[in-house]
């Protein structure tokens, strides 16, 4: 099949969502999404989204606290825009549906996390993800200018290359056309035209064993645009959260939302002691990369599988009302923290603070491409993010990439030149444990060599061995009918190139990444 389109929107999180909801008074939009609508790292979320709101919060402060957070890497521009539409966006969010949790005098009840000097987390209990993917599905929904097509998997972007012509990443005038998609449902590869194209396909956490990303967090649109000469950076600083719940059996890992520490909750060793402040005076509300050391060193040097999350500081009511998620969770596994239980936590791969570069209304390398969330590089998040900044960049880079394509669709036209997919001459390869199997060595080499204490050994080894599963994929790729499981293992292994040469290309320790061969960069947020 063949469609046009000239809003076309890939993902169903809050990037793509609230992006097609400003866009859809200007033109016909189709959302695909690859899985159900709702199933997106939005809906994963839980702690909340930071925005300031009430003295003594200042924009100032919030900006003082992701810089400090980013260890001097972020990009103080986009930090800038960031903070200081951050009200605005969250009052839009409210006007969607989206309930945040108030307190008895009416005021938005805000939380405070780790790295933040006032309390700024708008939260819905502890599934704010869950509320603001559902307050916009809603809206989606009965938008008639919206059409939302599930279970459509995207292959590729399609630009010059597919007319013919050579394209390479250091062109200034790659164009995107649109996206060749896989109807899961038939089987089908359809080709969508569209004058602008918005990627928004979140994560790519399941390139390692253990991740609090959904299963549909493959990296698609980071490997897309690296095949079409987009150009990313950052892509080592890898945020892996310091608290998933410590369960290997299932995935993803369930997130202990980072608010419990906010709330008074404690780290301590198997031994039952404190150690955080061995490590930072901020203690347990240490910024993401240096808890997340920290408790990887205390399971260095004693062997251990976790370390715990003491809860017992926060009052029943308080658990029972803000956390009751995770209450939920933990006593059906025999835990409950109501009566002093402690959480067994370990971190797990969680934010991918880098990605595909864009600019300050969002737009790639590539013309008439845009991106936002977790699969962009704002450089708002620098060498690590501040938590709760995820959600918020999603909606302020989707609200300014909406006003941006507004008027770039009344100068387009459809390219009418692109042909349709060409299959002829696949087979059907019926080895899925081969993908299965592979998909699993490629997140062992990713957690082992290139998590969160790296070395230069380490990443040479993962090179090596990443290449070659690189070239047996690609005859596989190559040669085979293709299908979703192929496909996401194909955008696995670019996403683990990329995160690898980075790291490598980097000589120097700073925030998420920790190169023992080399120095730590001192902070320098000037």
């Amino acid at each position: 099949m063949r469609y046009k389109v000239d809003f076309l929107v890939i993902g169903s999180g809050i990037a793509g969502l609230s992006y097609a909801l400003r866009v859809s008074k200007y033109g016909k939009v189709c959302l695909l999404t690859k899985a159900a609508a709702e199933e997106s790292s939005t809906k994963y979320a839980q702690g909340g989204i930071a925005a300031v709101m009430y003295e003594p919060d200042t924009y100032e402060k919030h900006i003082h606290d992701t810089l400090v957070a980013g260890a001097g890497i972020c990009d103080r521009k986009s930090v800038e825009i960031t903070i200081t539409e951050s009200t605005d966006r969250i009052k839009e969010l409210i006007d969607w549906g989206t309930n945040f949790d108030k307190d008895r005098s009416g005021f938005y009840d805000l939380a405070r996390e780790g790295g933040h000097s006032e309390h700024r987390i708008f939260h819905h209990q502890d599934n704010t993800g869950a509320e603001i993917e559902r307050a916009l599905l809603e809206a989606v929904k009965k938008d008639k200018n919206i059409e939302l097509k599930e279970n459509q998997f995207t292959i590729d972007l399609i630009t010059q290359h597919h007319l013919g012509q050579e394209v390479n990443r250091h062109m200034d005038n790659v164009e995107c056309y649109g996206a060749y998609v896989m109807n899961k449902e038939t089987g089908s590869i359809d080709t969508y035209l569209a004058k602008v194209t918005m990627l928004s396909t979140g994560s790519n956490g399941n390139v390692y064993s253990s991740t609090t990303a959904p299963v549909v967090s493959t990296g698609d649109g980071q490997a897309m645009v690296h095949r079409a000469k987009g150009w990313l950076r950052d892509m080592e600083f890898v945020q892996f959260h310091p608290t998933s719940l410590y369960n290997p059996m299932e995935k993803p890992s369930f997130l202990i939302t980072e608010a419990m520490r906010g709330a008074g909750a404690e780290l301590k060793n198997m031994r039952g002691e404190a150690f955080m402040h061995k490590y930072d005076e901020r203690g347990s509300l240490a910024p993401r990369d240096i808890v997340a050391r920290a408790i990887n060193s205390e399971m260095t040097k004693t062997g251990d599988d976790h370390v715990f999350l003491d809860c017992s500081k926060i009052s029943k009511e308080e658990i029972l009302h803000h956390f009751p998620h995770i209450y939920a969770k933990c006593l059906d596994l025999g835990i409950n923290i109501t009566k002093g239980d402690m959480i067994p936590v370990v971190p797990a791969a969680h934010y991918a603070c880098g990605g595909i570069v864009v600019d300050e209304y969002a737009r790639t390398t590539i013309k008439h491409l845009y991106a936002t969330g977790e699969c962009s590089c704002t450089g708002l998040h620098g060498a690590n993010r501040l938590a709760s900044n995820s959600l918020l960049e999603a909606v302020v880079y989707s609200y300014r990439a909406a006003n941006d394509a507004i008027e770039a669709v009344k100068k387009l036209d459809f390219c009418d030149a692109v042909p349709d997919w060409n299959a002829e001459g696949m087979v059907l390869n019926e080895e899925m444990s081969l993908i299965t199997q592979t998909q699993r060595e490629l997140q062992q080499i990713m957690s082992n060599y290139v998590g969160i204490v790296r070395s230069n050994l380490r990443l040479e080894k993962a090179l090596k061995r990443t290449k070659l599963i690189y070239d047996e994929v690609e005859e596989l790729y190559n040669r085979s009918v293709l299908t979703p499981q192929l496909c996401e293992l194909r955008n696995l292994i670019a996403n683990a190139y990329l995160i690898i040469t980075m790291a490598l290309a980097r000589k120097e320790s700073v925030g998420l990444h920790y190169n023992i061969d080399y120095p730590t960069r001192p902070v320098n947020i000037e």
